[in-house]
This record gives C-alpha cells, sequence and structure tokens, in this order.
C-alpha cells in the first residue's frame, strides 16, 4: 500500500455509504493521531486499539451518524499525496468552508487541526480535508 492515510479515509468513507457502525483499519501512530482529533471534533463516536491485522495492530472506529442516520462526516479529501505532497505556512492555512470544514496538518509538533496550528503559529503537511 503506497499511501495508508488515503486508505484509511477510503474505508472510512465507504463504510459510511454502507451504513455500517464501525470500521477497522491498520494501526499506525499517524492513523491514531487523526482518529483522536476526529474524536475531538465529534465526528466520530469513539476508537480503540485491538490486535488483529499480524503484529500490527488495528484501530477499531466507532462511526457517528445524525438522527436521520445521515454521516456527521459528510466528505474526506487527501490533500498531500506521496506523489505531490502539500505544504504551507501558518499564515496560508485558510478556514475551511468558512469554519465548518476542517484540515488535519502533520507539523514539527504533531498532527493538529488546522486551527490548532494556526493558534500555534506551525505550518505543516496537509494531510486531509474533512467536512
Amino acid at each position: 500500500m503506497t499511501d495508508p492515510i488515503a486508505d484509511m479515509l477510503t474505508r472510512i468513507r465507504n463504510a459510511q455509504a454502507k451504513k455500517h457502525d464501525m470500521v477497522d483499519v491498520p494501526k499506525s501512530r499517524v492513523k491514531k493521531a487523526i482518529a483522536q482529533i476526529l474524536k475531538e471534533q465529534g465526528l466520530i463516536c469513539d476508537f480503540s486499539e485491538e490486535e488483529g491485522f499480524s503484529s500490527q495492530g488495528k484501530l477499531r472506529i466507532q462511526l457517528k451518524y445524525d438522527a436521520n442516520n445521515r454521516p456527521i462526516i459528510k466528505g474526506l479529501k487527501r490533500v498531500s499525496k506521496p506523489g505531490r505532497r502539500e505544504y504551507t505556512g501558518y499564515k496560508g492555512i485558510r478556514p475551511m468552508l468558512n469554519g465548518t470544514g476542517l484540515a488535519i496538518l502533520s507539523t514539527p509538533k504533531g498532527i493538529l487541526t488546522d486551527q490548532a496550528a494556526r493558534e500555534q503559529k506551525l505550518g505543516g503537511e496537509i494531510l486531509a480535508h474533512i467536512w
């Protein structure tokens, strides 16, 4: 697999399209940090680390739906890809969809949301946009 983050986002997107309650993804530190951000922002119910997928383990992500059984996450887009990396300084980080969306960045201080990166005046690689 050449892009594990894109794989994680695709698994979430596909599971929501089929109205699944949860989805399993192979575990890594970056994916765990992204899942933690999604939980803090209220976009997923919860996540847990479990054994499986060989010695690597897996993250089990519980998806969240509204009262009409529509997914809370409307869209996921991988921005920086292995063939074309996207970097930005903190001044170049713009609010997504007038503040209703979320950008996830990889910074020297770890994986942060666009808002946290602006507050800490940190730039970095734009991993994904979520709305």
